[in-house]
């Protein structure tokens, strides 16, 4: 005999057609009802997690919080999950996913004194590889879920042992088969899909039960229904359960579930090319936690008591605004605006802990006669890379016998570049650094009375940039005492990028797709090279066109003694149902891939899919070179045997839901990521280039030093241009 566990339960999304503040009174209002509605029926459970809801309870109506303990006691509530919210399950870090758990798992300790067991995130559009490893780290060993659904992956049973890579952690998986909530009335074929993808020697199943998408839970009339067919479907029998009781009832047959290994994908591609404010703002976020917790960590026990709550409640909001309508970008347009808010809130509190922890450190430096620019690097690596700073001069133009002296009093290498603004008297340098994990680095601004210039290491940073038709091009490394003529010829090239427009009239969703094959409209029109930089720390070439209806400009950058080129590319982009890709042939066919995910890298086939994306992809080359590209600010590619495509920017209206048909005119109506991008890449021609080397670049381009300048302890601050200044 096989049992069907039903599960009732009531899907709440906080945000998704609705603000949060609509979440909360839902949760409010079905918590109330499914109080009530155990109240009449002593034999039936209701299963509900996420401790966000809880704590709204807690907080709006103390005396239902309590007859929520008391069924919980009663074992009549069921909790699941654990976790602060169901968030998107593969763009959030590592760290992120863990504070999902751990701030779940602290609440729920907190006030009902337990935690879930049971991982539950059964609306999410898929699942990183890396899920089983956490779920595993915080004691999570089973696991409900419901997409990729049937239709879009095929797996070998609706329960199976799933680990993320060989060798890693295992956790008991349950697929939902139909769907989580019912909006219709119940029936026999519904109950009937929870058992056709056992597997053999499995005899237990769930079925889940509750109205709406927007709250609701078991109606009056599917509690009867439950009752009336208990016994209907031959060799199986009905019973009210919960997800705990299941995973019981499961152990004695765990010996039969298959092994799934690798990410389980994909529902919705769209979710992963959408609404890119909401995504930069998490990843933002992210790194700006990162950098705050580190500099607490070195700062004085009152001050680390002082930045406790305030990290803690930005990792609240962070982790909500994980939540998978949220960060897919399938949400209302007012409800994205408000994300977008709560998220630029997130950064500016972490930014104020990191400022006062890292100042009162370097304030406290003592005097130097000279003016100072004093780094800190709390990325947690060794910083190598290149600063950006604009020092402040007194209106002073940076002169030619003006240096940079660094700790041993040597010369730095530097370079004058633009400054941020269209100011007269400002300007900016670009010089390298090197700094350990949790030091500081002070440079000093003197003058060069030596006559020497600062010692360059490795090759110089020249390069050329050529662009042909249709948008292509070469970029050409220098090589010492090769005329700048002959280069173009003789130098080995690496091909640009080329930026390609498709047409895209999928939904918000993308449903249906597990790629983007529309016909492509246009590509890049470039206009001549103009080469902006030309020094011994960096040179810059510079290209502006259009694509489409939008703008374009794009700096190409290389390094002194760095073997990558970098892009920094700015779209104004004005189109609609269109989407914008950065298609990249690294002059070889590339056999496999090395993609970034939550918490490293994921080897996957370039067969054309669309997967989401973490900070770098590795292509793995015909014939054993390796080439690579550096994105933290691209959330999804997809690729081939001649390239890769990173998807940049896609437009589609907000919130537009198959099968609905659009009317012919949408001006009215708002459209996803109009409006200016700016994003970082770089790339790794074909060489011996490893997944570690990019997982370092992209977090030096995310979690950069903070910057301080100094000018205590000089005998006094000049006038404009004063001769006699700097020392």
């Amino acid at each position: 005999m096989r049992t069907v566990h039903i599960v009732f339960n009531a899907h709440i999304d906080p945000v998704w057609l609705w603000p949060w503040t609509a979440g909360v009174d839902e949760v409010l209002n079905t918590c109330y009802t499914m109080c009530n509605t155990l109240d009449r029926h002593p034999d039936i459970i209701f299963t509900r997690g996420e401790a966000w809801v809880y704590e709204q309870v807690r907080l709006h109506d103390p005396a239902l919080f309590k007859r929520i303990k008391a069924h919980i006691r009663a074992e009549r509530w069921s909790v699941v999950g654990g976790w602060w919210i169901q968030p998107d399950c593969n763009l959030p870090g590592a760290e992120n996913m863990a504070r999902q758990i751990q701030i779940g798992r602290d609440w729920f300790k907190q006030h009902l004194g337990l935690f879930p067991k049971i991982g539950y995130n059964v609306d999410s559009f898929g699942h990183t590889a890396a899920l089983p490893d956490i779920l595993s780290a915080h004691g999570q060993q089973n696991y409900v879920m419901m997409r990729p659904m049937a239709h879009e992956t095929k797996l070998p049973a609706n329960i199976f042992k799933w680990r993320g890579r060989p060798g890693g952690k295992t956790v008991n998986t349950f697929r939902i088969s139909h769907g989580y909530a019912t909006i219709f009335p119940p029936n026999l074929e519904w109950v009937e899909g929870s058992l056709t993808p056992l597997p053999n020697g499995v005899n237990h199943t769930m079925c889940f039960l509750g109205v709406g998408d927007h709250g609701g839970g078991p109606n009056e009339h599917m509690i009867e229904w439950v009752r009336a067919h208990r016994d209907a479907i031959p060799g199986a029998r009905l019973e009210f359960s919960s997800p705990e009781r299941f995973f019981r009832a499961l152990q004695p047959e765990l010996k039969h579930l298959p092994l799934v290994t690798g990410e389980l994908q994909m529902h919705a591609i769209g979710c992963y090319t959408g609404h890119r404010p909401v995504k930069l703002g998490v990843r933002r976020a992210e790194n700006m936690l990162a950098l705050a917790q580190r500099a607490v960590a070195q700062a004085s026990p009152a001050d680390r008591q002082a930045a406790a709550p305030v990290l803690a409640d930005a990792w609240r909001t962070l982790c909500f605004n994980s939540f998978h309508d949220t960060l897919g970008g399938s949400c209302t347009p007012s409800a994205a605006r408000a994300a977008d808010d709560q998220l630029a809130g997130v950064k500016a509190d972490a930014e104020v802990v990191l400022s006062e922890a890292f100042r009162k450190k370097a304030h406290a430096l003592p005097a130097d006669l000279r003016q100072r620019i004093v780094l800190a690097n709390y990325s947690g690596d060794k910083f190598s890379d290149f600063i950006e700073h604009e020092p402040w001069l007194e209106w002073t133009h940076w002169k030619p016998d003006w240096c940079l002296l660094n700790e041993r009093n040597q010369l730095v290498p530097h370079q004058i570049i633009e400054p941020e603004t269209l100011m007269p008297d400002t300007m900016r340098l670009v010089f390298p650094a090197t700094i350990d994990a949790g030091k500081f680095h002070t440079f000093r601004i003197a003058r060069n009375t030596s006559g020497k210039i600062a010692k360059l290491t490795g090759a110089a940073p020249d390069f050329i940039l050529t662009v042909g038709a249709e948008g292509r091009g070469t970029l050409h490394s220098h090589r010492a005492g090769l005329p700048s003529v002959a280069l173009a010829k003789e130098s080995a090239a690496c091909p640009l990028p080329e930026l390609k427009l498709l047409e895209e009239k999928s939904d918000t969703w993308s449903h249906g797709l597990d790629r983007f094959a529309g016909p492509q409209l246009d590509h890049a029109h470039w206009s001549a090279p103009v080469q902006v930089e030309n020094g011994p720390v960096r040179a810059v070439w510079r290209i502006d066109g259009t694509i489409g209806s939008s703008r374009l400009c794009a700096d190409w950058r290389r390094y002194l003694g760095q073997d990558f080129f970098e892009l920094r590319l700015r779209v104004t982009w004005h189109e609609q149902h269109k989407l914008l890709r950065l298609s990249w042939s690294p002059g070889a066919a590339i056999s496999s891939r090395d993609d970034g995910i939550s918490d490293g890298g994921l080897p996957r086939t370039s067969d054309g899919r669309e997967l989401p994306l973490r900070d770098r992809s590795l292509l793995l080359l015909e014939g054993g070179a390796r080439a690579g590209i550096v994105a933290p600010e691209i959330f999804a590619l997809s690729g081939d045997a001649s390239a890769a495509h990173l998807t940049l920017l896609r437009s589609c209206p907000f919130a537009h839901h198959d099968p609905k048909i659009l009317p012919e005119k949408l001006e009215h109506y708002s459209w996803v990521d109009q409006g200016e991008h700016v994003f970082t890449f770089r790339f790794f021609p074909a060489g011996k280039v490893t997944a570690k080397e990019l997982d370092r670049h992209a977090l030096l381009l995310q979690q950069r030093p903070v910057v301080a300048d100094l000018t205590r302890g000089m005998p006094y601050r000049p006038y404009k241009d004063d001769p006699q200044w700097p020392s």
